[in-house]
């Protein structure tokens, strides 16, 4: 797709918005910052508890006793009510690790006259909107090669930081690292990266038994390639320059390249477990986040139940 020139100068300038020039007034605070910070409150506001049975001090729900588990679990009082045994489960509290991945490669600084946010900047308001609220839910967050895991109250400043002192090259898709098999990974890219390379990041990340979810984020017109005429693309990571001389000829076989390559991936984290969405920049942010947070809580619950039915077994 057609890429905006100054990636760098444009970048740095989407984090700095993010992390603040200067503190002294909240009304100097960046836009994307006040933003993630606007869509993580809203989505707080909206939820009530994580309403997850767990090791937590907060009580959840009396389930009935089941052969098997150890004796003293059981709530007596509650049993004495009736014939049956009851044990008294908690809320889900126990924190665990989520790695977030912004991509910030120079084809995420794209963005089409009709949208407010660059993919980049949409990435990053989410990215970190969505730390906020894991952090607000006693979860610990980091980025893959740039910032351990922390439950910080201020992780969106260490994460703009992190980025601002980052000089590594920018790349699409995270480093190879093994997380934990408990650990939630959210890759946040245009995921136009080569399916080979798709897989091979899925398969490396996967191999601990980690949970992950794909978010392609793409700009309205990477969706419908409105163009007509001559129209000379630029491949921003160094693939060169496309014209085309009847640009609206091309429309119908660039869609269905879209689809298949979207249908590539899908196989690939289908195979995994995983989950993959797209998210155009026209939409809203709070719609991902909300989407992000409600996976995360789903999978933790799941691999919970796992493990203990794993430790009876035992």
């Amino acid at each position: 797709m057609a890429a905006e020139t100054g990636h760098k100068g444009g970048e740095i300038a989407a984090i700095r918005r993010a992390d603040g020039e200067s503190r002294t007034l909240a009304a100097s605070l960046p836009r994307l910052v006040l933003e993630a910070r606007r869509i993580a409150a809203n989505v707080i506001h909206g939820l009530h508890g994580r309403r997850r049975a767990g090791a937590g001090e907060s009580f959840w729900q009396y389930r009935r006793f089941v052969s098997g588990e150890p004796s003293q679990s059981v709530d007596w009082r509650r049993s004495a009510r009736d014939d049956h045994l009851y044990v008294r489960e908690q809320e889900w509290e126990a924190a665990h690790t989520v790695w977030l991945w912004p991509d910030r490669s120079p084809s995420m600084a794209f963005a089409s006259r009709q949208v407010r946010d660059s993919k980049l900047e949409r990435a990053l308001i989410v990215t970190f909107a969505l730390a906020e609220l894991l952090v607000d839910g006693g979860e610990r967050v980091g980025i893959p090669g740039l910032m351990n895991p922390t439950a910080s109250r201020t992780v969106i400043d260490k994460m703009a930081q992190a980025m601002l002192h980052d000089d590594a090259a920018r790349l699409s898709l995270p480093p190879s690292f093994v997380p934990s098999a408990l650990a939630e990974i959210v890759v946040l890219s245009d995921f136009w990266s080569p399916i080979a390379e798709i897989r091979r990041m899925l398969v490396g990340l996967s191999a601990s038994g980690a949970h992950g979810t794909l978010v392609q984020i793409v700009d309205p017109a990477e969706e419908t390639f409105p163009y007509s005429g001559r129209i000379e693309f630029v491949e921003p990571e160094g693939a060169g320059v496309i014209t085309a001389g009847r640009a609206e000829s091309w429309a119908t076989d660039y869609v269905a390249r879209v689809a298949l390559h979207r249908d590539h991936i899908r196989s690939e984290t289908d195979k995994l477990d995983w989950l993959f969405s797209t998210h155009t920049t026209n939409r809203s942010a709070a719609e991902l986040l909300l989407f992000l947070h409600s996976g995360m809580m789903v999978s933790k619950g799941t691999a919970r139940t796992a493990t203990v039915k794993a430790g009876r077994s035992g």
